[in-house]
């Protein structure tokens, strides 16, 4: 219905079944974070599809061997799904990621 409606711009940057998982508001900034399979997306907030910086964030690739060998799906299970975006400080967002089973963590600059 929305779409029908003209009420809404879907998000275009989603070809590739990236698998969202985590939503992170900034909106002194006009921004979505989105944390997904081995990326995290900044969005803007009057068109999501303006401007889309992406960030590739893949577990190791060690750990996803290890992971398969596990018996775990290599493509359901073994990535890095981006489970945590946190507000830092007004410069940074602290993220973490399953990482393959190896959980990681980091700051990103937001510039």
């Amino acid at each position: 219905d929305l779409l029908l409606s003209n009420s809404c711009i879907p998000f275009l940057g989603s070809t590739e079944g990236l698998d969202f998982r985590t939503l992170l508001l900034d909106e002194e900034r006009g921004r979505l974070l989105v944390g997904a399979k081995d990326h995290i997306f900044l969005l803007n907030l009057v068109d999501v599809n303006k401007n889309v910086k992406k960030i590739y964030w893949p577990a190791a690739k060690e750990k996803v061997e290890l992971c398969k060998l596990a018996g775990k799906d290599a493509h359901t299970e073994c990535a890095n799904f981006i489970r945590v975006l946190q507000p830092y400080n007004r410069t940074h967002i602290y993220v973490c990621g399953t990482g393959a089973f190896h959980p990681l963590c980091g700051y990103i600059e937001l510039g």
